[in-house]
């Protein structure tokens, strides 16, 4: 069964920002109708799933304004412009977390919201940890906290880790060590 996409018919920048991008789009249906369509146009991002020598998760703790509080998740960060996934790994680990990779696999990767946005997270594990901090971003006010993966289960079943990255990071991580 072939069910044709539909044709863009305009398409206009509403808003340019530093993070993205909002699209006002046009579309014509297979079937003719027009529909109307605003999207963020987003660069990506990566999500790291640090796992220590013990075994233990590194999570970070940082206000989220979107959210109105401090969010328990997984380290991740933006993608820079033209930036491979793979480098920025490396990058917003060091700069969330204080601790380098020695070894990056890579664990998928989801849509956030493809209603609206194109932002594509990029998930990884990431091992054998070595202390080599990069300054952070000015405006992050991050704390570094070490979760075993039951813990971690039990933070998300009551809700103290609840957003969909971080929740889907460490889901699939213990799918894959199982």
């Amino acid at each position: 069964m072939s069910i044709d996409l539909p044709r863009l018919v305009s398409q206009s920048t509403a808003y340019e920002g530093r993070l993205f991008n909002v699209e006002l789009d046009e579309l014509e249906m297979a079937d003719g109708v027009r529909a109307f369509r605003e999207i963020i146009i987003h660069p990506g991002a990566v999500a790291m799933v640090p796992v220590d020598g013990d075994g233990r998760l590194v999570l970070v703790t940082q206000y989220r304004h979107a959210a109105g509080r401090r969010l328990l998740e997984l380290p991740a960060g933006t993608l820079e412009r033209g930036e491979a996934p793979l480098t920025a790994v490396g990058r917003e680990l060091r700069e969330e977390t204080g601790m380098r990779p020695g070894r990056v696999e890579p664990l998928g990767g989801f849509f956030v919201a493809p209603g609206y946005t194109s932002e594509y997270i990029h998930l990884f594990v990431c091992s054998e940890l070595h202390v080599d901090p990069l300054d952070g971003d000015e405006d992050e006010d991050i704390e570094v906290e070490r979760l075993t993966a039951a813990e971690a289960v039990a933070a998300i079943e009551s809700g103290a880790i609840c957003d969909g990255k971080s929740i889907i990071g460490i889901l699939q991580w213990l799918r894959r060590k199982e």
